[in-house]
């Protein structure tokens, strides 16, 4: 039995993108569309008071950036790149073109072809992402992407060092400083200064992600993204402590981050909310994590197992951390996550700074049908055909006449026939 021992908002009560946020952005889209250069220096000097003579940084600037920071921040971001392109790696190399005779001369195959140009928007703001520039620039690289460039926002009119130097060592193309929709904009629509790309990869705010929401389709994305979600699923073998550590680990992200906890412990399930509260008071980031946890946390405790399991593919997380007897058990069984953390050893946080899996995942319980960010995001897979026997093409082209016919496809028909009549080995005697 399934017991809802705190409730929070979910995503049908709450309007976060709503009407205002999509009409404001569209007016930004259109004008930038519109106005290139121009309308991206108004929209960071009006929402960034950053207005310098050119967004993108030299080499030049790029090489003093990196080099103002001390030697252990440089080695830390090579380190965690160096999890980040292992991993991606591996699966690029998993990824692989096919070709195979199906009938005698008949050859089919794909090639799995990286997209050409690719945005990256790596966020700001209080939290100055740093990782989102491995997870993202990283991986299009190790795809193979000719051309990427990212964007990062000035915070509080400063140069966020760490952030610029992971781009850049990351792979980067081309690095600007510039933020939200007028970023996204120039990146997807360019300007007269920028060319534009085809796709669009990273997380942000609300604004971000509409900007993305309403660019799609001009250019492809990587997956609409929401506020961050965590699921703790524990049982008694895990402790309140670290339930409640994980929980908020992930709250701090935004007011309007779900934190649920799904439990068979009764003690972990009654003893919670005591346990959070004591984090807060001395958690640097409580006036964000106290409030995702007071609006969208959630408590739920059951009987089963079984039950853990089915409450969580009901929820589609986008971060579940399993703390129970046999964590396993929940990969064998799930369906519906954008990333499992297995036993009280790992955590969320090594996923989205080092471990090595990409941190860009699906929210909005959109992990009931994609994954998240990945190297094969980046990779078109293109189907060709070849036929290279007179008989192959006759033989098809029979089959292909008839199927036309029944869908009143006359042209289609005629490029069947045309082959079956210069195709079709001539009849005994011409035919008479």
């Amino acid at each position: 039995m399934i017991q809802q021992i705190k409730k929070g908002i979910t995503y049908a009560e709450s309007k976060e993108a709503d009407l205002k946020v999509r009409a404001l952005v569209e007016e930004m889209l259109e004008n930038v569309a519109q106005n290139g250069d121009k309308a991206v220096r108004d929209y960071s000097s009006k929402l960034d008071n950053w207005s310098p003579e050119s967004f993108r940084l030299s080499e030049e600037a790029i090489q003093a950036i990196v080099a103002s920071l001390p030697e252990q921040v440089i080695e830390d971001i090579k380190f965690a790149q160096a999890q980040i392109r292992n991993f991606a790696q591996i699966q690029r190399d998993a990824i692989r073109d096919v070709e195979v005779e199906t009938l005698p001369g008949v050859i089919l195959g794909h090639k799995n072809i990286p997209v050409n140009s690719v945005g990256c928007y790596i966020p700001g703001g209080r939290y100055p992402m740093v990782a989102s520039a491995h997870m993202s620039v990283l991986t299009a690289k190790v795809a193979g992407v000719q051309r990427v460039i990212a964007c990062t926002p000035p915070i509080k009119g400063e140069i966020p060092a760490a952030t610029v130097a992971a781009m850049y060592m990351a792979g980067a193309d081309e690095i600007y400083l510039l933020g939200g929709v007028q970023a996204i904009a120039m990146m997807a629509l360019g300007t007269e200064s920028v060319l534009p790309v085809d796709m669009l990869v990273g997380p942000g705010n609300a604004y971000v992600a509409e900007a993305k929401r309403q660019l799609f389709g001009k250019v492809g994305i990587d997956l609409f993204a929401g506020p961050t979600e965590t699921l703790v699923i524990a049982d008694d073998t895990t402790d309140v402590e670290t339930c409640a550590t994980d929980l908020l680990g992930q709250a701090e992200h935004g007011p309007t981050s779900p934190a649920v906890l799904l439990t068979t412990s009764k003690t972990i399930a009654e003893g919670i909310e005591a346990e959070i509260q004591r984090q807060l008071a001395v958690l640097p980031t409580a006036d964000i994590a106290s409030v995702s946890w007071r609006d969208y946390g959630q408590v739920i405790l059951s009987d089963t197992v079984d039950e853990l399991v089915a409450e969580a593919d009901r929820i589609a997380s986008e971060h579940v951390q399993v703390m129970t007897e046999n964590p396993r058990y929940f990969l064998e069984k799930m369906t519906n996550y954008g990333g499992l953390f297995l036993g009280d050893k790992t955590n969320v946080a090594y996923g989205d700074k080092v471990i090595g899996t990409n941190h860009t995942l699906p929210t909005k319980e959109a992990a009931r049908y994609t994954g998240g960010l990945w190297v094969g995001k980046f990779l078109k897979t293109c189907t060709y055909q070849e036929i290279r026997t007179p008989e192959a093409s006759a033989l098809i082209g029979e089959y292909c006449s008839r199927l036309c016919a029944i869908e009143n496809f006359w042209g289609h028909k005629e490029q069947a026939d045309l082959r079956v009549r210069k195709y079709s080995p001539p009849t005994p005697n011409g035919g008479i």
